[in-house]
C-alpha cells in the first residue's frame, strides 16, 4: 500500500495556507484560543480573589496563602517545557483539549480537599495538568495565522487570559460569599468545563502538518540555540520580571483593600483586568504597525509608574494606579510572547514552539517565585515594601527592553 509519504513531491498533499484575518477559519481559531486563554487563566488565577479568605480559614500568613497559587504556577513552570515538546507530535488540538479536561476535573476536586496541605497538592496536580496547553496555544497561532497578523490573534489569546483572570477571581469571589471558598472553587470548575468543551467545538481543523515526534535527547541542540540568542534571553527574563511584578500586585492588594482605611472587598482589585483585555490586543497590533521595540519599552515603563500611583492610601489613587500597572503588564507581555515565535522562526537551528515553552516557563517562574517573595514583602513592610519590590522588577525589566531595543534581528 502506497501513503503519502513515498509520492512524488508533485502529488503529495499541500498544506492548507495560514487564517487570514476577517476569514471564517481566523475568527474560529481566535475565539477558541481566546477560550483556551480564558479556561487557563480561570483555572490557574481563581484562588487570588480567595487569599485573604483561604488565610482565615487556615490560620496562616498572607505569603503562606499564597502557595495555592504559587503551587500550580510553580509546577506549569516545571513541567511546560519537556510536555509540550513531547506531546507537540500527538496534534496540537488533541493534546489542549485533554490538557483543558484533566485540569477541570482537578479543579472539581479541589473543594473537596480536607486540609490545606492538600489544596497545594491539587494545585500543583492542576499546573502539571494543564502545563502543555500555553506553549502549544502559542506555538498554534504561530503556525496558523499569517505572520503579519500575528500579532494581533497573540494579543487575542491573552485577551482570553485577562477575561479569564477577571472572571475565575470574580467567580470565585462572589460565590465564596454566599457559599464559603468551597463553592467558590465548585463554580470555576463548573465553568472551566464549559469553557473547554466550546474551545474543543470552535477550533477549525489545523492547516499546518503535525509536526515528528520529538525525544528528550532531541531538545540539547535548540535549547543551547534558544539560550544562547541575546534577544530571546532578553524576552524569557522579561517575561519573569514581569509576571512577577503583576501577580504580586494582584495578589497582595486585596488584603491591602480589605484593611483601614478602605475595608473594601477585594473583588475590586479583580476588576483591572478588563483594561488588561483591551490593552494585549490593542498592544499587538501596535507593535505590528509601529514596531515591538517601542511599544514594549512604552508599556513596561506605564506599569512602573503605575505602581507608585497605588502608593497613598486614597482608593482613587490604587485603582489608577492598578489600571496603569494592568495595561503596561498586558500591553508588555502581548509584544513580547508574540516577538518570541517570530524571532525564533528566523533564528537558524530554533524551534518556535520550544522557544514559546522557554518564554512560559519565564512567566510561570515569575508568578510563582516571584510572587511568593512579594508576599514576604507585604508581611514585613506593608504596601510601601510592595511598591518597592515591584518597582525593583520592572526596573530590571525596563532595562532588558532598552537591551532589546539596541538588538539586531538574528542573521538568516
Amino acid at each position: 500500500m502506497t501513503t503519502t509519504a513515498h509520492l512524488p513531491a508533485s502529488t503529495t498533499t499541500r498544506p492548507a495556507p495560514p487564517h487570514e484575518r476577517g476569514t471564517p477559519g481566523y475568527r474560529r481559531l481566535g475565539i477558541a484560543l481566546w477560550l483556551s486563554g480564558l479556561a487557563t487563566f480561570v483555572l490557574v488565577y481563581s484562588v487570588q480573589g480567595l487569599l485573604p479568605t483561604l488565610a482565615a480559614e487556615f490560620g496562616v500568613s498572607s505569603s503562606t496563602a499564597s502557595l495555592v497559587l504559587s503551587a500550580t504556577t510553580g509546577t506549569l513552570a516545571l513541567a511546560v517545557l519537556p510536555l509540550s515538546a513531547l506531546t507537540e507530535s500527538w496534534g496540537r488540538a488533541r493534546v489542549m483539549t485533554w490538557a483543558l479536561a484533566a485540569s477541570a476535573v482537578l479543579a472539581l476536586l479541589a473543594p473537596l480537599a480536607p486540609t490545606f496541605e492538600t489544596l497545594v497538592v491539587v494545585r500543583g496536580l492542576q499546573g502539571i495538568a494543564l502545563a502543555a496547553l500555553p506553549a502549544l496555544s502559542m506555538a498554534h497561532v504561530t503556525h496558523e495565522v499569517a505572520p503579519r497578523h500575528l500579532g494581533g490573534a497573540v494579543g487575542l489569546l491573552i485577551a482570553g487570559n485577562t477575561l479569564g483572570g477577571l472572571s475565575g477571581r470574580l467567580v470565585a469571589s462572589w460565590v465564596a460569599e454566599l457559599g464559603g471558598w468551597r463553592a467558590g472553587l465548585a463554580a470555576v470548575g463548573v465553568v472551566s468545563v464549559l469553557a473547554t468543551v466550546a474551545f474543543r467545538l470552535l477550533l477549525p481543523p489545523a492547516t499546518a502538518p503535525t509536526p515528528a515526534r520529538t525525544r528528550l535527547r532531541d531538545l540539547g541542540g535548540p535549547l543551547r540555540r534558544h539560550l544562547t540568542d541575546r534577544g530571546l534571553l532578553c524576552l524569557f527574563g522579561m517575561a519573569f520580571l514581569l509576571m512577577g511584578a503583576f501577580v504580586t500586585v494582584y495578589n497582595y492588594l486585596g488584603f491591602r483593600l480589605l484593611a483601614p482605611p478602605f475595608s473594601l472587598p477585594g473583588t475590586l482589585v479583580g476588576l483591572g483586568y478588563l483594561a488588561g483585555s483591551w490593552a494585549s490586543t490593542a498592544a499587538g497590533r501596535l507593535g505590528d504597525r509601529f514596531g515591538r521595540r517601542p511599544v514594549l519599552w512604552v508599556a513596561t515603563l506605564l506599569a512602573l509608574a503605575g505602581i507608585w500611583v497605588t502608593l497613598p492610601d486614597l482608593l482613587p489613587t490604587t485603582l489608577a494606579g492598578l489600571l496603569l500597572v494592568t495595561v503596561g503588564f498586558f500591553g508588555a507581555h502581548s509584544v513580547a510572547s508574540s516577538w518570541v515565535g517570530r524571532r525564533s522562526a528566523t533564528l537558524p537551528g530554533a524551534v518556535p514552539a520550544q522557544a514559546s515553552s522557554l518564554y512560559l516557563v519565564g512567566y510561570y517562574a515569575g508568578s510563582s517565585l516571584g510572587g511568593a517573595l512579594g508576599g514576604v514583602a507585604y508581611d514585613h513592610a506593608g504596601w510601601a515594601g510592595v511598591t518597592g519590590y515591584v518597582s525593583v522588577l520592572l526596573l530590571g525589566a525596563l532595562a532588558l527592553a532598552l537591551v532589546l531595543r539596541r538588538t539586531p534581528a538574528p542573521a538568516v
